[in-house]
């Protein structure tokens, strides 16, 4: 697990890297702060004892995302580029498929360092922030706390809905349960089973996370009632609610829209080439 110490200079590089570029990194603090020592998956350069640069890896199934940083002091030396290779090289060792580079949309920096690197745009995620208004608790559709017998229909969702092979599905809902921040729930239509979705609620800002349908069950209105009904209950808690998708899954945008969340920050994702 990483340290405290660690973790307060991530959080101290990262402000100081979003004030210089006015930007916002998406670092994945719930991983983060949950890391395991399984994998080698934070890579750190220290220069007279501060951090100067940083570089993360965040595993997603049969994907990996990799989001970096280096000090405004202390670049163009090769720094980040040393700590790059040796993620990537990491990234490829442990057999992920995919390795994706998050970069901030409007960071000039990370998309001129980016025409070095073999890579290709691969697409856009917006992050949505719900716009505070009326809400209701919808009926038809039913929200329960995931138990152990759930676990193998999670596993197929992610499969069928995000593309995950079933063994990385596996593995990865695995890792996720051992995060006790999160609630993990079952999106039941007449008393089946017809989805997932888990929130991680803290300090007045809750994330939703998985939202998905399974595609028998798609098409019903099953979704839009179940995000309702999670927004009408992060509302009465007091909590801001938030959470990401792809810029080019439309219907989903269209949902959430039309449930009332807007786009505030978007981020790039290049796909890294094999070699």
């Amino acid at each position: 697990m990483l340290t405290e110490k660690q973790l307060s200079q991530i959080k101290k590089l990262q402000r100081q890297c979003e004030s210089f570029e006015n930007l916002r990194l998406k670092l994945n603090w719930d991983m983060l702060e949950q890391r395991t020592d399984e994998r080698k998956e934070d890579f750190f350069h220290y220069e007279a004892g501060e951090l100067a640069a940083f570089i993360g890896l965040y595993g997603f199934g049969n994907k990996v995302e990799m989001c970096g940083m280096v000090s405004p002091a202390h670049r163009r030396k090769g720094i980040f580029t040393s700590l790059f290779k040796e993620a990537a090289e990491a990234a490829k060792f442990q057999r992920y498929e995919q390795i994706l580079l998050n970069v901030p949309s409007t960071s000039h920096t990370a998309k001129g360092y980016l025409k070095k690197v073999p890579c290709r745009f691969a697409f856009s995620e917006h992050q949505m922030r719900w716009q505070e208004g009326p809400t209701q608790l919808e009926e038809g559709v039913t929200l329960r706390q995931s138990r152990p017998e759930d676990f193998a229909f999670e596993v197929q969702i992610d499969v069928d809905c995000f593309g995950f092979h079933p063994d990385k599905a596996h593995e990865y809902n695995q890792s996720i349960k051992n995060d006790d921040r999160q609630q993990f729930y079952i999106i039941e239509n007449n008393g089946k089973a017809a989805g997932k979705v888990r929130v991680a609620a803290d300090s007045g800002v809750a994330w939703i996370y998985g939202f998905a349908v399974a595609p028998s069950e798609q098409g019903k209105g099953i979704g839009r009632k179940m995000l309702k009904t999670i927004i009408a209950d992060q509302h009465q808690q007091g909590n801001s609610v938030f959470l990401e998708v792809e810029a080019k899954n439309n219907h989903a945008l269209k949902l959430y829209e039309a449930c009332g969340f807007k786009v505030y920050y978007t981020q790039d994702y290049y796909r890294l080439s094999n070699g």
